[in-house]
């Protein structure tokens, strides 16, 4: 299963039907929430998107079936929810370990790099969190905004400062749906997962390269 460094002691913060959840969770209710993402963690990792099912998840974490539904609208927004945090687990480490390489292509494909060898090693998750990001649920929805943000964030770091902030985020967007795109077509058997890193790597150097001459 992803292994996370260590969970965000701070819930993000997800706007869901225009409130903000998350910053005003105690310690003992972060704690209950992250051991129900956990142990969703473990059932998608062992049995993809179906085999997560949010009664199956309560009587794992021990806690109550309406205690899940204080934190989550659906199966889709916990599973969601768990994109985001192993997200912003990778933005952490990125900062940690910052992207290597000679050039602006590089530097990007090594970060998409990680992502993609961290999704590989759990095919049946990935298929999971994915599903679920793609749904229309309010909750589900809202997390996509974070994943997204945080995924801006990991690419301007190998992006680096030489862009204007409009031209930074322009080319961050196009460079994560090219990634989100390709894990859909592996995710749902189209094609495997070397295709991710192929056409990852084509729509960086079509983008890119042209900066570094």
């Amino acid at each position: 299963m992803w292994r996370f460094e260590t969970f965000p002691r701070a819930v993000p913060e997800v706007t869901v039907g225009g409130e903000t959840v998350g910053a005003t969770l105690t310690a003992n209710q972060a704690a209950r929430r992250e051991r129900v993402i956990r142990t969703a963690l473990e059932l998608g990792s062992t049995g993809g998107y179906d085999a997560v099912q949010m009664r199956d998840v309560a009587a794992e974490a021990g806690v109550a079936l309406g205690t899940i539904y204080r934190y989550f609208d659906s199966k889709d927004h916990l599973l969601a929810a768990a994109m985001v945090e192993w997200v912003a687990d990778l933005e952490r480490r990125v900062g940690q370990k910052p992207p290597k390489g000679d050039t602006l292509a590089d530097r990007v494909l090594d970060v998409l790099g990680r992502a993609t060898r961290a999704m590989e090693r759990e095919p049946r998750l990935s298929e999971a969190v994915v599903t679920a990001l793609m749904s229309p649920d309010r909750g589900a929805a809202a997390c996509q905004e974070s994943v997204s943000g945080s995924l801006t964030r990991i690419l301007a770091a190998a992006l680096g400062s030489d862009f204007s902030e409009e031209l930074r985020a322009d080319l961050t967007r196009t460079l994560g749906h090219v990634w989100f795109s390709a894990l859909i077509g592996w995710v749902n058997g189209w094609s495997g997962i070397e295709r991710v890193g192929d056409e990852v790597a084509l729509a960086t150097h079509l983008i890119l390269d042209q900066y570094d001459r």
